[in-house]
């Protein structure tokens, strides 16, 4: 059973979460709103202050002329009664009194001869005695001292009260030299009605200020939120690579300002990345006729290597014992050599956009078997596949790709290396795995960098340092993504992720992808 206070609770996390989902994300509700604030503000000091001003004005001026009134009759008539007046002579000048111009209702209480109080009334008993606050009693039947500044000993006194939600001024004198003492009430509810409709007037002025203020900060905010508007759209299209992106300029004001900056920011961006762009472009191109150019004079290289390794393999021992580790150095780096030249000009098919699928069904295991086959790796790899898994793939590219990977835990974990194969979903999951000390911390983050040796000191291993970024680059092209860790247990884990079927890169692709390229070598 639902308690109160969870009912309350969550009440009140409904209504937190509901006001920090609107808490002025929006600069154009912000402005909005601080424009209805400051109008509202304003509006309701304006109304209040206006209200209170008439209010005052209007009940002292009706005050003042009842009073006013009021003193004369007590004057004309009330001051002529004997000293000890009758109850027919206080009705009848009450009656006098009451038909002045004010029309309020008088009170004339006294006393006989005989010392016993009478009382007469214009308003046939609804005015009594009991109407006038004890206060004003008192204070109007208390003898003032005669001296320079009082020359009476009696004054007039009035009081606002309040009589079943209604307004009434009660007013009170004593005449002067006699037992007579008179009271009048007089009805405020004509004025109360007045203020009441000047008070709804203005609420609904300040309703119309409110919604004039909403309409004025809709404008104001249109006109300042249009070209920062404007800005975010340009500020897109510059983060999505449209350098020529630029703002119209109008005006000499801050915002006219900002576009400026932001058109002069824009076009040093744009002529930076062209110079970058250039600069860039003109090394690829070095590199790529460099390695061009390097491959004629590598071929007769590596022709000649393989004659002086024929003779280092014969058995006649024709090479002198003296010059054969040189012999057999100058073998290994110029085999060195071209697979660095290959990787080269890989690389920068890839960084030209020039590298291309071309797809074809092919038996993952089979594939797998077949690299390592190929490399006589049988003996020190382990395959966890089960034959069947098909995948649209560029099995030259893929052959790179676990070349690659087996080739560098081999190196760097040391055998038995173990190749586990699995779909998930359309998505096919290749593992390697290695027995190793594992990848240091501080290397994961670089081991697809190029060039990237995780031993500073040993910078003529074997590899170029091209190998796993060669790799990487081929599961990218493919859709596909590499990613190197630590297992725990022991040794690195290297998880290839590819689509089961590549055919949609083709189809999103306007280029034609199904061109040839040169195989990169594991490095």
């Amino acid at each position: 059973m639902t308690k109160p206070q969870d009912k309350l609770r969550g009440w009140a996390a409904a209504r937190k979460a509901l006001l920090s989902g609107l808490r002025f994300t929006s600069l154009r509700l912000r402005l909005v709103v601080v424009f209805g604030l400051v109008a509202l503000t304003a509006a309701v000091s304006a109304s209040g202050i206006a209200y209170w001003l008439n209010r005052e004005a209007v009940l002292t001026r009706t005050q003042d002329a009842v009073l006013r009134d009021f003193q004369q009759e007590m004057r004309n008539h009330a001051s002529m009664l004997p000293v000890h007046p009758g109850q027919d002579e206080l009705q009848r000048t009450a009656g006098q009194m009451a038909n002045s111009s004010q029309r309020f209702s008088v009170l004339l209480v006294a006393e006989d001869s005989a010392g016993k109080t009478v009382v007469g009334n214009s308003a046939l008993d609804t005015f009594t005695l009991e109407d006038v606050p004890e206060s004003l009693q008192k204070a109007v039947n208390r003898k003032q001292p005669l001296n320079s500044n009082n020359k009476s000993e009696y004054h007039l006194y009035w009081q606002r009260v309040t009589d079943n939600d209604k307004p009434y001024l009660v007013g009170g004198a004593k005449v002067i030299g006699g037992t007579t003492t008179g009271y009048m009430l007089k009805s405020l509810e004509p004025e109360a009605k007045d203020l009441n409709s000047l008070a709804w007037s203005l609420g609904i002025a300040t309703g119309l200020a409110l919604i004039g203020s909403a309409l004025l900060a809709q404008a104001a905010a249109t006109t300042v939120l249009k070209p920062v508007h404007r800005l975010g759209i340009a500020a897109r299209r510059l983060g999505e690579g449209k350098l020529d992106t630029r703002l119209r300029v109008s005006g000499t004001d801050e915002l006219a300002d900002l576009s400026r900056t932001f058109n002069r920011t824009a076009e040093a961006l744009e002529k930076r990345v062209a110079d970058m762009s250039a600069r860039d472009e003109a090394s690829r191109r070095f590199v790529a006729d460099m390695s061009h150019e390097l491959r004629t004079p590598l071929t007769a290289i590596t022709a000649v290597t393989e004659v002086l390794e024929e003779e280092l393999d014969a058995e006649t021992g024709s090479v002198d014992p003296m010059i054969e580790p040189a012999v057999r150095l100058v073998v290994s780096e110029t085999r060195r050599l071209g697979d660095l030249v290959e990787n080269l000009m890989e690389v920068t098919r890839f960084d030209a956009g020039t590298a291309r699928l071309v797809l074809d069904d092919v038996d993952i295991a089979d594939q797998i078997t077949a690299c390592i086959d190929a490399r006589a790796w049988l003996d020190a790899v382990d395959l966890d596949a089960e034959r069947g898994i098909m995948a649209r793939l560029d099995p030259r590219r893929l052959d790179v790709i676990l070349a690659n990977l087996i080739g560098n835990a081999l190196k760097h974990g040391g055998s038995p290396v173990r190749v586990a194969v699995r779909l998930e979903g359309e998505e096919l999951v290749i593992e390697v795995r290695d027995h190793g000390p594992g990848i240091p911390e501080d290397v994961l983050p670089h081991v697809f960098d190029r060039f990237y040796k995780a031993s500073a000191s040993r910078p003529r291993s074997e590899g170029s340092g091209l190998g796993l970024s060669i790799a990487l680059e081929n599961a990218h092209i493919h859709g596909g993504e590499i990613t190197a860790a630590n297992s725990p247990e022991t040794g690195a884990v290297f998880t290839l992720r590819l689509p089961q079927d590549a055919s949609e890169l083709l189809a999103d692709d306007p280029r034609d992808r199904n061109g040839n390229g040169t195989e990169g070598t594991a490095g």
